[in-house]
C-alpha cells in the first residue's frame, strides 16, 4: 500500500514547521498520531446479531481492517445485559491505515456531513485525544444508502503523543482538521 498524501506532507514538511513554531530543541518531541480508534455502540446487538454482523460488515469497509466485536463485561440488570453479550464493533487503525482513514476523513467525510459548520476544538479530552461523533455511517463514500440496513453512528478517537489539549490542537490544525473555532495564541479550554 502506497503513503497517503496527508502521510507525505507531514513527513516531508509539516513535521518540521510544527518543530519550528512549538520551539523544540529535538525532532522526536514533536506531537504525532499514535492510532485512531473507531468505536460503533450498538445497543440492540443483545436482541438482533443481525445488526452486529452489518456493524461487523460496515467498519470494515469503512476502515479497510476486519473489525472486532466487543462484548459487554459484566451484567446490568438495568439494560437487560448480560455478561459476554455483544454490545458494540470496534477497530484500531495504525501505520498506513491510519494515515489513509484520516486523509479521507478531513477531505471526503466531514465535507459530506449535513450542515457541516468544523468540528469544535472543545473535543479534546484533556490528554491530546480527540474525538468525533458521526451521526450514521453514511456519510462514508463506501457505503450506498441502498446497502445499508441498520443505520448508526460511530465515534471516531484520534490518539496523540501530544502532552496536553494545545499541542494536539496545533498538530490536527496543521494535518488539515477543520475547526471551527481554532484560535492558536487562545489556550484551549
Amino acid at each position: 500500500m502506497m503513503k497517503s498524501p496527508l502521510q507525505v506532507e507531514w513527513e516531508e514538511k509539516l513535521r518540521q514547521e510544527l518543530f519550528e513554531e512549538l520551539g523544540y530543541k529535538n525532532i522526536m518531541q514533536v506531537p504525532r498520531l499514535v492510532k485512531i480508534v473507531l468505536n460503533a455502540g450498538i445497543g440492540e446487538g443483545k436482541t438482533d446479531p443481525r445488526q452486529i454482523d452489518n456493524a461487523v460488515k460496515t467498519l470494515t469497509m469503512i476502515s479497510g481492517q476486519k473489525a472486532v466485536v466487543t462484548r459487554a463485561k459484566k451484567s446490568i440488570a438495568g439494560f437487560k445485559l448480560r455478561a459476554g453479550n455483544p454490545i458494540g464493533v470496534k477497530v484500531t487503525l495504525r501505520g498506513k491505515l491510519m494515515w489513509h482513514f484520516l486523509y479521507k476523513l478531513i477531505h471526503v467525510v466531514l465535507p459530506r456531513t449535513r450542515d457541516f459548520q468544523g468540528v469544535s476544538v472543545r473535543s479534546f479530552d484533556g490528554q491530546g485525544n480527540f474525538s468525533i461523533g458521526l451521526a450514521d455511517q453514511l456519510v462514508f463514500p463506501e457505503i450506498s444508502f441502498d446497502e445499508a440496513q441498520f443505520i448508526h453512528g460511530l465515534q471516531v478517537t484520534i490518539v496523540t503523543t501530544a502532552k496536553n489539549d494545545l499541542e494536539a490542537a496545533y498538530l490536527l490544525h496543521k494535518l488539515g482538521m477543520p475547526f471551527n473555532d481554532f484560535e492558536p495564541a487562545r489556550k484551549v479550554a
